[in-house]
């Protein structure tokens, strides 16, 4: 079942890097007490992900933040070497928490998975975006495959 707007978001553990390697970062405790928005991509440096959505979020990580928004995050179901590098390449650094789903536990916890098998990228995270307040979810934008309109940054401005 795909979760929805009121809905809670489910436990899972993701990675991030760190000065000392990679560390765990559970869901409940990144998103607890915090307003975060955050977004899913197909693949890091995949075209779309890295022209437009990455790119996005970095440009308008201010005003986002100047709404309120405690944290910008992104994932993808990519290991967290690749997210760091991604995050490396696209001037992440400061602005967007680069977050690695590499067991896609947490995108098939939220149901958000597709299947990219077609292309060789086997089972990945929709293209969506979120907005959570304390573990909630306040607004939920999933994109139709193919798609680029409602996950932007652009329109998550318009949500908050």
């Amino acid at each position: 079942m795909t979760i929805k707007v009121g809905d809670k978001l489910p436990s899972a553990t993701l990675t991030t890097m760190t000065a000392d390697g990679p560390a765990p970062i559970k869901t409940d405790e990144f998103f607890a007490g915090r307003k975060v928005v955050v977004f899913s991509v197909p693949g890091a440096f995949t075209p779309t992900c890295s022209a437009k959505h990455l790119p996005g979020f970095i440009e308008k990580a201010a005003d986002i933040k100047a709404k309120g928004v405690d944290e910008i995050a992104c994932f993808a179901v990519n290991d967290v070497f690749v997210m760091n590098a991604w995050g490396k390449s696209a001037g992440a650094e400061g602005t967007v928490t680069m977050l690695a789903d590499g067991s896609c536990a947490f995108t098939k916890a939220l149901g958000l998975e597709m299947d990219a098998s077609g292309f060789g990228m086997g089972i990945r995270s929709k293209r969506f975006s979120m907005i959570a307040e304390d573990g909630k979810v306040t607004a939920l934008n999933v994109e139709e495959p193919g798609a680029f309109q409602v996950s932007t940054a652009e329109h998550a401005l318009t949500q908050l």
